[in-house]
């Protein structure tokens, strides 16, 4: 299993705050729809979620990156898609 340095979570944590501040980012949220579970949500609920999530050596880009709402993030955790049993 890949477990990623300090600061490397540090760095990729940086730039999530970054891309979040971003108007790429804020449009994908107006729509306030949560990408894994499709609900709808108030465009400022929706959190950062990345699919291939950063302990298992994703990064924050945009292709690796959705909004999601909170519980889904919260039950995803650091599970890859396939092994998550909300998808």
């Amino acid at each position: 299993m890949y477990i990623p340095e300090e600061e490397e979570i540090r760095r990729e944590k940086a730039k999530a705050r970054e891309l979040r501040a971003s108007q790429w980012w804020k449009r994908k949220c107006a729509r306030g729809i949560c990408h894994w579970c499709g609900k709808t949500v108030a465009p400022g609920d929706l959190t950062m979620d990345h699919v291939l999530p950063l302990a298992r050596g994703g990064k924050t880009t945009k292709n690796n990156v959705v909004p999601c709402c909170k519980e889904c993030n919260i039950r995803k955790k650091s599970r890859m898609p396939t092994h998550w049993d909300n998808l």
